[in-house]
């Protein structure tokens, strides 16, 4: 169709330039540019009503009129101040043609799936455009009989479009639970509503530095009167299209609209029927729409994601509703706060669970912060299920464990909510333990009849399991749950089978029958069944301990106890940062936007209080990973026997010494041990200067060597910050060796010989002030300088041109040392250069204080001249025996090769990802030592600073480490433990790939 003939109504508001179409299901939309800002020109189909058109231009007048701050589109008059106008079209047929101005923004169908704040926004905006309606007294559009949800029940006579396969029967399960709702729905009050708040009908401002928000609320096409509820369905069902977690995306949507406009527990029950039966309206019309347009994608653009969501099982209904009640802060059940305040008044009063008071039980701690059970936090052993303490008390067969605590010990698969090991888990536990001798009896601690029993012989399940029904005297009804029974029980009980106060119905299991763990009763309380499935969760993911917390109280007065008796007590995440500024300097910084609290650490991955796993894909002290058992036994060892320093003889420190010689050129042969990097440098300064007889330092711009004096002295990207004082006379600086953004890049095969010619150029410098060099100091590859891998070559000019003049060649190997880089043990190597001085830090020690300085023999006889060199614990008997342990284990366990690997992997990755989205610049890197360079523009390589501080962020809310450097903080810096592992990688690449894709819809 040629659309010239909407010119002229562009013309009228100065658009001279061409139209851009947009969707719609029947009428025309153009976007055009027009002096005053972009315009939107809507053309009704041929011979439409009048009236559709003055309906939605009085609602949107009507809705601003209300609430002026809602973000609307602004209706333009005509010339001659009408709204609307007639206008024939190309084939001569009238068309009511309006304009309004265009709304900043994309429609959130295009910026893909948003953050549960955005959505919370959402629902919030959705209430108030509600409630600025709500005495709006228009009638229904035209066109919105069939997406009514009032009447939805119209696609059950055309379902044959579906065929006769599963969905078919799916939508007829829909249709049917849309009937039970009918008599509710038809019973709360309605008003005019927009009707049609899809993904494509609202518009979002994709931000990076500032949070995503909605700009616009567009389309009144389809409004309808009905129950607000429908209007909440209506968005919910298309802002949890393709979102990983749907019910936590509805939940926060649901939970913004309460805070604007409260609704009731009977208004949130609707929510999830009235959800699913506006998709399958969607799904069938999109059908029939598609048999008589085979053209038109704007149809179908929601179909596929539709059938998603409707056809995932995992999405439970009636765990849905008690999930939106409760983030409503409203009751799970209608029964619950009944059932909670008569619980409370009988507290004391209940049969004791194992026939004896509890009161006088200590409470064991298996949580994340005071156990160390599990060693390893995704494989609980056997030995260690069995033996859970260690406990308090005199009495150590007899002790409690706590409800609410967060608790690394549920390691089976059926815990795990994800495919990586950083998924969610499920990790707190949701009952009071009562840990006894297998065969003590258990007691019922009121009447009840028995609803489940069976025996669960999975690893780490209930073994022997019972459930109880009860009942108030008002008739509410609960249940209590006794799991990690003995398996007898199923031969003696069945359901239905009713159990009076105080009656032995069963007894503790042992752990060849209960599961496999220590003996003990799981004892808990659910306020209903729904939603809980055959497994009876009996620990909750901490994303989702509100909702569980709910269904499944505190059972202390069960157990005629005080609830804080034995109830977890978290930290004070708030309390903690607040001493923390109180009792620390301000510019000791914590790490993003939203800080975080680690508790435990295992290999490549850490865990904060509830249990969370992080992939650790930026720390590169803990070298061989966070928590290596054979360190901890070699440190325990050693503690118990002594710690001293090299003022005595002990075989550990030569051996450390041979150890770490051995993977060097022979000529480094000498040894110093320090307790960190920083102090490493430090002293290879002072040997620089005692064998060269020199004073001043070359060294690359941006460097970083340490937080002491000396080592600032020389760390560019610490004394150009501000109040640092610059640059010391006694310092040249040249450029770093980037061959991506620097002066002479990757095109210039002279590139390494240009970048070390500027050491003459530094030398000549030092001869003009009256000085003598040193030495040269560098990263072998500059981390903070942004991850560089410097041209072949670079290093071998530097060093020729140092020691011509003199001067010492220091490697600062504290980053890229000891396998990191995979082919090569040291980063040195690949640049084919001999150093004089090697410096490593305290990756040496996985985190314990340790640095080594190794050099020759020479180097170190001018040094001796000097006073004496003495460092208390460093190299203390401790820190070489763990730095030996160390070395050991990167040779044991391949650690180099798995570098290799696994940076390739992730080197091969991320350049895929280069290829997809023009944010990204530059990959560069080598082994587990790499980096991404991201710009705003490809050509001028202008820092895509905002981007990295936002991917950073964002991937620490998925639960990622990584960090940024370089000299405009741009750079992505990811060096993990070596440990890390294939699926690692992959999770990495695949949540980047969320990130850097919303990076490229915020520059729309």
């Amino acid at each position: 169709m040629n659309h010239d003939w909407l010119r002229a109504i562009a013309e009228q508001f100065g658009s001279t330039g061409g139209l851009r179409q947009l969707g719609g299901e029947h009428d025309l939309n153009f976007r055009a540019t027009a002096p005053q800002g972009d315009i939107i020109i809507k053309a009704m189909r041929a011979h439409g009503d009048a009236a559709l058109v003055e309906q939605q231009c009085v609602a949107i007048a009507h809705a601003l009129s209300a609430d002026p701050t809602l973000p609307l589109p602004q209706v333009l008059p005509a010339r001659d101040g009408r709204a609307w106008q007639h206008v024939a079209d190309d084939r001569g047929q009238p068309r009511m043609v309006w304009v309004q101005r265009a709304l900043e923004g994309i429609p959130m169908g295009e910026a893909g799936p948003q953050q549960l704040a955005v959505l919370s926004s959402f629902g919030a905006l959705a209430a108030r455009l509600d409630l600025a309606l709500a005495r709006f007294e228009g009638a229904a559009t035209a066109d919105a009989a069939k997406w009514d949800l009032t009447k939805a029940g119209w696609i059950g006579a055309h379902l044959d479009v579906l065929g006769n396969g599963a969905r078919r029967r799916l939508i007829e399960d829909i249709l049917a639970d849309y009937e039970a709702a009918l008599p509710s729905l038809r019973g709360l009050p309605s008003q005019v509503i927009h009707n049609d708040l899809n993904d494509f009908n609202i518009l979002v401002v994709p931000g990076l530095a500032e949070p995503t928000r909605i700009s616009g609320l567009i389309d009144f096409g389809d409004m309808a009167v009905g129950p607000r509820v429908c209007e909440l369905a209506i968005a919910g069902a298309y802002a949890i299209l393709d979102h990983e977690t749907p019910e936590a995306a509805l939940a926060a949507l649901v939970a913004g609209y309460h805070s604007a406009s409260p609704l009731t527990a009977a208004e949130t029950d609707l929510i999830w029927p009235l959800l699913r039966t506006r998709l399958a309206v969607s799904v069938v019309n999109s059908t029939i729409e598609a048999a008589g347009r085979p053209g038109d994608a704007y149809v179908t653009i929601s179909q596929a994601p539709a059938w998603r969501l409707l056809e995932n099982a995992a999405l439970d209904g009636a765990l849905m509703r008690a999930r939106l009640r409760v983030a409503c802060r409203l009751p799970a059940t209608d029964s619950a706060d009944r059932v909670a305040a008569w619980l409370d008044r009988q507290r004391g009063t209940f049969a004791a669970v194992i026939g004896e008071a509890l009161d006088d039980l200590s409470v064991g701690q298996l949580s994340v912060a005071t156990s160390t059970v599990p060693q390893d936090p995704f494989n609980l052993r056997k030995d260690e299920a069995r033996h859970l303490g260690p406990r308090k008390g005199s009495d150590r067969s007899r002790w409690l464990g706590q409800y609410g605590e967060p608790r690394l010990v549920y390691t089976d698969r059926a815990f795990h909510k994800g495919p990586w090991r950083a998924s969610n888990r499920r990790t707190i536990h949701m009952a009071i333990d009562i840990f006894a001798p297998a065969g003590h009896p258990v007691h019922a601690p009121l009447a009840g009849r028995v609803a489940m029993v069976e025996n669960r012989t999975g690893h780490l399940d209930y073994g022997g399991v019972a459930i109880l029904e009860h009942q108030t005297p008002e008739g509410d009804v609960f249940h209590t749950l006794y799991g990690h029974l003995d398996p007898a029980l199923c031969e003696t009980l069945r359901p239905g089978c009713e159990v009076t106060a105080g009656e032995v119905f069963a007894r503790l299991g042992t752990p060849d029958g209960n599961g496999g763990w220590e003996p003990h009763l799981h004892f808990q309380l659910a306020l209903t069944l729904d939603g809980m499935g055959h497994d009876w969760p009996g620990v909750a993911d901490p994303d989702d301990w509100e909702l569980w917390q709910a269904i499944c109280p505190n059972p202390a007065a069960l157990l005629n106890l005080p609830d804080d008796r034995a109830a977890y007590r978290p930290i004070d995440e708030a309390a903690l940062l607040a001493e923390r500024k109180a009792r620390f300097g301000a510019n000791l910084k914590l790490s993003y936007r939203r800080p975080v609290t680690f508790l435990r650490g295992w290999r490549h991955h850490l865990f904060d209080e509830m249990g969370r796993p992080y992939l650790d894909a930026y720390n590169n002290v803990p070298h061989v990973g966070h928590a290596h058992p054979r360190i901890r036994t070699v440190a325990a060892d050693q503690l118990a026997r002594m710690n001293s320093n090299t003022r005595y003889l002990h075989p550990a420190q030569v051996a450390l010494a041979e150890r770490i010689t051995a993977k060097l050129p022979e000529e480094l042969e000498i040894c110093f041990f320090v307790n960190s990097g920083s102090e490493a440098n430090e002293l290879a300064l002072r040997l620089a200067r005692a064998a060269s007889g020199g004073y001043d330092i070359v060294t690359p711009d941006h460097g970083y060597h340490g937080n002491t004096t000396g080592a600032i002295d020389i760390s560019a990207y610490k004394f150009n910050k501000p109040g640092m004082g610059g640059r010391k006379p006694w310092v040249q600086l040249v450029d770093v060796a980037d061959d991506y953004r620097g002066r002479f890049r990757r095109d210039d095969p002279d590139r390494a010989l240009r970048y070390a010619a500027q050491v003459d150029e530094a030398l000549a410098a030092i001869e003009r002030r009256g000085g003598k060099v040193a030495g040269f100091i560098a990263e072998t590859f500059p981390s903070v300088g942004g991850q560089i891998i410097p041209p072949p070559g670079y290093l071998a000019q530097v060093y020729e041109r140092i020691r011509r003049a003199g001067g010492i060649c220091i490697a600062d190997e504290v980053q890229t040392g000891l396998g990191r880089l995979g082919d090569f043990y040291f980063g040195f190597e690949q640049q084919a250069v001999r150093p004089d001085i090697v410096v490593l830090g305290k990756p040496l020690g996985n985190g314990h204080p340790i640095g080594a300085v190794i050099t020759t023999r020479a180097v170190a006889d001018r040094f001796a001249e000097g006073p004496e060199y003495f460092s208390t614990f460093g190299g203390s008997t401790l820190s070489c025996l763990i730095a030996a342990e160390v070395l050991d284990i990167v040779e044991d366990e391949r650690l180099a090769a798995n570098a290799k690997a696994m940076g390739e992997r992730l080197l091969t990755g991320l350049q895929a990802l280069g290829e997809k989205y023009p944010v990204i610049g530059d990959v560069r890197g080598l082994g587990l030592f790499l980096g991404v360079d991201l710009v705003t523009d490809g050509d001028s390589r202008t820092p895509a600073t905002a981007a990295a501080d936002y991917v950073v962020n964002r991937l620490r809310d998925m639960r990622i480490l990584i960090g940024r450097e370089g000299p405009a903080d741009n750079i992505l810096k990811i060096r993990p433990p070596l440990t890390v592992e294939a699926e690692d990688v992959d999770m990495l690449l695949a949540r980047l790939d969320i990130c850097l894709r919303e990076v490229e819809t915020a520059r729309y």
